[in-house]
C-alpha cells in the first residue's frame, strides 16, 4: 500500500457573509456499502477520489481543507449478524498504520465509514467518533445543528427515551440524533409487531419521523440543522440527504457499476469517474434493501 500524504492548496474565498456562519459546517465524508462481500479496502483506499483521498482533498465541501479529526470504519459479518464490529481512531486516517490491513482483510456485504472535521468546540476523542451503533445498527452523520449547545441540546434530550438517554456517551449533536431515530424505531416496533415487512420500511420510517422532529424544534428555537445520515442494519442501508436551509451537503449512489458489480454504494462525493454516479435528491431519504430494489422519497418541502 502506498503512502498517502495530504498536499493540500491555501484556502479560497468562496462563500459569501451572509451564509458563512451555515457553510463552515459542511464538513466529513460519508461511504456505505450494500452488496456483494467486498474488501472496504477496494473503496477507502483504490479509488481514484477513494476516501482517504476525501479526507484530505475533498471537492464538495463548501468550506474547510480537512477531514483530519478521526474517521471509523463499521461492518457485519454474516456470522455475526446483527452485531457489527467497529474500529475508530482520533488521528487522520492517513495516519493509521492499522487500516490498511484491516481494510484489507475483511470482507463484507455491509458496511459504512467516515472521515471527521469536528464542529468547533467538540472534543475530538473516540466517544464523538463515528460510526456509532445500538440495537444491531450503524449510523453515521455529515451535518450540524447550529449552535447545538444553547439551542436543541436539552429539547433533544427532553424528549427521549431513559434507554436513548443513556446511551450517549460523547457530546456531539450526531448521537443525539441517533438517539432519536433510535427511539422512533422503538415506537415502529411497539405498533407492528407482526408485520412481516417491517425490516424492510422501519428505518426509512424512523429516519423520516426523526427528521420531522428536528424541523419541528428548529423552528421553535431559531435554529437550524443539516443531516446527511447513513442507517445500516446488515440487509439493507437507509440514507437522507437533508437540511433545514438550504443548500444540503452532497450525497451520491451508484449501483451494480463495472468496477462494483453486485453492489450499492453511497458517498458524500463520486469514488471514481462513472456515468451511473445519482445524485440524492434534495430532501429525500433513499432506502437500499438491494442493489436491485432502491427507492427515494422526496419529502415535503420545509426549507428555509
Amino acid at each position: 500500500m502506498g503512502s498517502h500524504c495530504p498536499l493540500v492548496s491555501p484556502s479560497v474565498g468562496m462563500i459569501s457573509a451572509g451564509r458563512q456562519d451555515y457553510q463552515k459546517f459542511f464538513m466529513c465524508r460519508l461511504l456505505g456499502y450494500l452488496g456483494q462481500p467486498l474488501r472496504p479496502e477496494q473503496l477507502i483506499y483504490r479509488p481514484e477520489h477513494s476516501l482517504i483521498v476525501q479526507s484530505y482533498q475533498p471537492q464538495e465541501m463548501t468550506a474547510g481543507l480537512l477531514n483530519a479529526d478521526g474517521f471509523g470504519l463499521g461492518w457485519f459479518d454474516q456470522e455475526s449478524l446483527p452485531n457489527p464490529y467497529l474500529y475508530k481512531n482520533v488521528l487522520p486516517i492517513w495516519s493509521d498504520i492499522n487500516l490498511p490491513h484491516l481494510s484489507r482483510y475483511i470482507q463484507s456485504s455491509c458496511f459504512v465509514s467516515y472521515v471527521r472535521s469536528a464542529t468547533p468546540p467538540l472534543a475530538v476523542d473516540l466517544t464523538n467518533c463515528q460510526p456509532f451503533t445500538e440495537e444491531g445498527l450503524l449510523f453515521v452523520h455529515n451535518g450540524f445543528i447550529n449552535n447545538f449547545r444553547t439551542t436543541l441540546y436539552r429539547p433533544l434530550r427532553n424528549l427521549l427515551s431513559d434507554a436513548s438517554y443513556q446511551f450517549i456517551h460523547g457530546t456531539t449533536d450526531s448521537e443525539h440524533i441517533f438517539a432519536l431515530i433510535l427511539d422512533n424505531l422503538r415506537r415502529l416496533r411497539q405498533t407492528s409487531p407482526g408485520d412481516s415487512d417491517w425490516a424492510k420500511t422501519s428505518l426509512g420510517k424512523a429516519l423520516e419521523a426523526s427528521l420531522l422532529t428536528l424541523v419541528e424544534l428548529a423552528r421553535q428555537h431559531d435554529t437550524f440543522f443539516s443531516a446527511n445520515i447513513l442507517l445500516a442494519d446488515g440487509q439493507r442501508i437507509v440514507a437522507c440527504r437533508y437540511a433545514s436551509r438550504q443548500p444540503e451537503p452532497s450525497l451520491y449512489w451508484l449501483a451494480n457499476s463495472e468496477r462494483c458489480p453486485g453492489g450499492v454504494i453511497v458517498a458524500s462525493e463520486p469514488l471514481f469517474a462513472d456515468q451511473k454516479w445519482q445524485a440524492c435528491p434534495s430532501q429525500s431519504i433513499l432506502v437500499i434493501n438491494s442493489p436491485e430494489a432502491i427507492a427515494v422519497k422526496v419529502l415535503a418541502n420545509s426549507v428555509a
